[in-house]
């Protein structure tokens, strides 16, 4: 049920590409591929310089939304910095479609380096998004009620029904303005924007409609002169059906719509204009943006380097995705271009001085070189080496074919200046990981396939006048040969793209969840004595996974609790790019099993590791570490400390240090102590992100260890690394019954002894919750947090935890969880509770 969920909306977006398409090819089954580029070559220079200027205004007046939604949440940001993010999160989510999550996710990366918080990004995000369809509904719906929809489109007859409701709809929304209180949905309290906020929403939505149209008007057929209120009509609804369909861009089904409103259907005379306008306005509207977008990104990169301001590292995440995109929409233009037909001049020039089977096969690369970059898109994305060297091979390879095969000199340009701006970038792939072993997930799939239908829809278009038959596939000629070298062509490019799909399902499968054996325990050992946090010697619980990089130089130990795949702390090892390829192993092991990956208790200092993937970062709380060369028990504020050890000192207490060796022959009195510990406590054993009482896991670590005369009273097994950077304890147990300040006593006693072996710091542990906020613009998790934090202590001892750690006067130093985006937040907090509290019981007992 799960998977089916997953597959269903990019399943829907590619059926109803496959309708669009169907559709396009029976309204313009009697249009051929020469008339429709007759009337593009026939656009005027001055229709084509105001649609430009034009698609400039549209993109100007797109600012305004943010900027209004700013100001809705009283927050003010540079103008400049706001249209920067204005214009490229509209360029791609344009290009690209799914408005909400393209658009939104770059205003999330953006704004909050501009210091919004999560909570302010969210209410931009929905201000944009409604103010977006709100001028879309009220242009739909007035435009409906003042022009009469063509009888030729379906539902025509409720034209009138449905441009009053969708002109409700906004009149609905300012009227709810008026409304003082907010308005209560289920367990939410909505409070609507003011009469004069709504309105400046739905006319700067409407105004943004508007010039769409204008400029797709000012590139249509002079045939169509019916009036610009006639165009619009059919204009509104062939978007507004684009959107609904979630297909990218509304590719097809806003062209199949176009067509049916003129009465396009069998009339090739107007037909072919009405396509070629469609084509140039996709150009100029879409894809232009689209490159602009990503040279400001380059530039403001570029920029940011040599000045070292604030946005260089923010750009720097993202020019892998950029690079990726590009070099998805270069694979596009080398696949529509094998499925097209060559300019006859060019073919003319290339017959005289090439022999015909270096166009034959310049033709057959170009397209099969379209379809590995579509798939090393995904390698770049994922930041692999191998992607970035065979992506910049392929492009000049097929920059040099599509000379070959057609002089293509505009997509020649195109590959080479993608080369070019990707050649300097090497640092920005430096995984060293397999192609074959990288996931692709099923939107990313639909595209490749969708892009693939889309070529073969071209070829039938392009050569719909040839009668197919098998001799085609043999035919070889300058002149008579196109239809040929586009079906070859565009079989070698699927075939490549099934070889790959083929090698990468045949690849081996890492996917594992078992107790890791002693070999592995041993390979752990020497990282996690060299690993500069302590913590990581919970790896020797052997209760977690252990993932190691190729070279065996990192680690990171996880365990799975529901869809939740748990790492207990940052990867651990000392090489940086080890550690940095184990995120990316560790979410791709995720990917194909469907898992959510998660990072629990990551430090500060590793957070570019989790942001570089895409992942979100929440505060769970500060880890306490005390300073041991200036720790002692002098002074007023230690008064009790100092009293407490003097006391249990003359009282007989005394500490002792054993190796690993000898804790075995002492387990049965370890045992003991911690029996009787948890019984008086009524508790039961944690787990995950503490250790429990298990002897093949104490005889691992040293012990210090409380006696008083020959009566073991407590214990805490230590975990000492070998740079002397960190110790620390994991398990503590003492005698219900035993003397008061045990704990204190057993605490100072290792202070004073760690600061003589020369350690630096010794870690106390975390708080969970413990510095969040509960401010009224803090994100909404801070505010949940900080209210556990102090109303919780039924379930657990937040605040006297905190406390109890402050009497050490440690430093505090933030912790926090990396997790996916998206709405799976609360079942991932809910996993890891019942991962860490020994199951769902374990969240609510003790």
């Amino acid at each position: 049920m799960m998977l089916l969920r997953r597959l269903a909306g990019p399943l829907l977006s590619v059926a109803m590409l496959c309708l669009a398409l169907w559709a396009l090819h029976l309204l313009a089954r009697e249009v051929n591929y020469h008339q429709v580029r007759r009337y593009v070559q026939g656009i005027s220079h001055g229709r084509l310089l105001l649609a430009v200027l034009l698609t400039t205004l549209g993109y100007a007046v797109m600012t305004l939304y943010d900027r209004f939604a700013l100001a809705s949440i009283g927050r003010q940001l540079p103008w400049r910095r706001v249209s920067l993010i204005s214009f490229i999160s509209y360029a791609f989510s344009n290009a690209v479609g799914m408005s909400l999550l393209v658009s939104g996710s770059i205003r999330y990366r953006f704004y909050i380096q501009s210091g919004l918080s999560t909570t302010e990004v969210a209410r931009v995000v929905l201000f944009c998004t409604l103010s977006f369809w709100l001028g879309l509904l009220a242009l739909t719906g007035v435009t409906l009620l003042l022009v009469p929809v063509p009888p030729e489109l379906p539902l025509a007859a409720f034209g009138l029904p449905m441009g009053m409701l969708l002109t409700l709809l906004p009149l609905a929304w300012l009227a709810g303005g008026l409304i003082r209180h907010p308005l209560r949905l289920w367990r939410w309290r909505v409070s609507l924007p003011s009469p004069a906020t709504g309105l400046r929403q739905i006319l700067v939505g409407a105004f943004d409609w508007g010039l769409a149209a204008a400029v797709l008007y000012v590139l249509m057929p002079n045939e169509l002169n019916n009036g610009f209120g006639h165009f619009l009509a059919i204009f509104v609804i062939a978007q507004m059906i684009g959107l609904i369909s979630h297909v990218p861009g509304g590719l097809g089904v806003f062209e199949a719509v176009m067509l049916a409103g003129f009465g396009a259907t069998g009339n090739e005379a107007l037909a072919a204009p009405i396509l070629g306008a469609l084509a140039v306005f996709r150009v100029i509207y879409y894809l232009l943006p689209l490159c602009s977008a990503t040279v400001l990104v380059l530039q403001r990169e570029a920029r940011g380097l040599r000045r070292k301001s604030l946005w260089a590292p923010w750009f720097t995440g993202l020019l892998p995705s950029f690079f990726a995109g590009l070099t998805l929409v270069s694979g596009a233009v080398l696949l529509f271009s094998g499925a097209t037909r060559a300019l006859p001049e060019r073919m003319a020039i290339l017959r005289e001085v090439l022999p015909l089977s270096v166009l034959e096969v310049s033709h057959l690369l170009a397209s099969v070189i379209g379809m590995l970059l579509l798939i090393l898109a995904r390698g770049l994305q994922r930041r692999l080496d191998a992607a970035y060297v065979l992506t910049l091979v392929l492009l000049v390879a097929g920059a040099a074919f599509s000379l070959l095969k057609g002089i293509d000199y505009e997509e020649a340009t195109l590959l080479t200046l993608l080369a070019m701006a990707l050649a300097p970038a090497h640092r920005l792939f430096h995984r060293r990981a397999s192609l074959f072993s990288t996931t692709f997930s099923i939107g990313w799939i639909v595209a490749i396939v969708a892009v693939l239908g889309c070529a073969t829809w071209l070829v039938m278009f392009s050569y719909k006048h040839v009668d197919y038959s098998a001799d085609l596939w043999w035919q070889f000629s300058f002149h008579q040969g196109g239809a040929p070298r586009a079906l070859r062509a565009l079989v070698a490019a699927a075939t490549a793209g099934m070889l790959f799909a083929l090698a990468s399902l045949i690849r081996p499968v890492r996917l594992r969840r078992e107790p890791p054996s002693e070999a592995e325990l041993a390979r752990a050992l020497p990282l996690i004595k060299q690993f500069p946090s302590a913590q990581a010697h919970l790896a020797l619980m052997g209760d977690k996974t252990l993932l190691f990089d190729p070279t065996h130089k990192a680690f990171v130990m996880y365990d799975i609790e529901g869809r939740s795949w748990v790492t207990m702390g940052d990867p651990v090892g000392v090489d940086e790019d080890a550690r940095r390829e184990l995120v990316w192993t560790f979410l791709e092991q995720c990917e194909r099993a469907g898992g959510w990956p998660v990072f629990y208790q990551v430090s500060p200092a590793d957070l570019d590791l989790y942001l570089e993937v895409g992942m979100n970062l929440l505060k769970i709380g500060e880890e306490a570490r005390v300073r041991l060369e200036t720790f002692n028990l002098d002074g007023k504020s230690r008064k009790v400390l100092r009293n407490t050890v003097n006391k249990l000192t003359r009282d007989g207490l005394r500490m002792e240090i054993v190796s690993a060796d000898a804790v075995a022959s002492l387990l049965p009195h370890l045992r003991e102590v911690s029996d009787a510990w948890l019984r008086g406590k009524r508790v039961r054993e944690k787990r995950f992100s503490l250790g429990a009482f298990d002897p093949s896991y104490l005889v691992r670590t040293p012990m210090a260890l409380v006696w008083q005369g020959g009566q073991l009273v407590a214990f805490a097994n230590l975990f000492l690394n070998d740079t002397r950077e960190e110790a620390s304890v994991d398990l503590m147990r003492h005698l219900p019954d035993g003397p008061s300040g045990i704990m204190d006593y057993l605490f100072v006693e290792l202070m004073l002894w760690a600061r003589g072996e020369g350690y630096q710091w010794f870690n106390l542990g975390m708080a969970p919750l413990a510095g969040l906020q509960n401010r009224r613009q803090a994100p909404l998790w801070n505010r949940f947090g900080a209210l556990v934090f102090g109303r919780g202590e039924r379930f657990y001892n937040f605040r006297g935890l905190q406390h109890y750690k402050n009497k050490f006067d440690p430093e505090w130093e933030p912790r926090y969880m990396a997790v996916p985006g998206g709405i799976a937040l609360p079942m991932i907090l809910a996993n890891v509770a019942s991962l860490i509290g020994g199951g769902l019981s374990g969240v609510v007992r003790r």
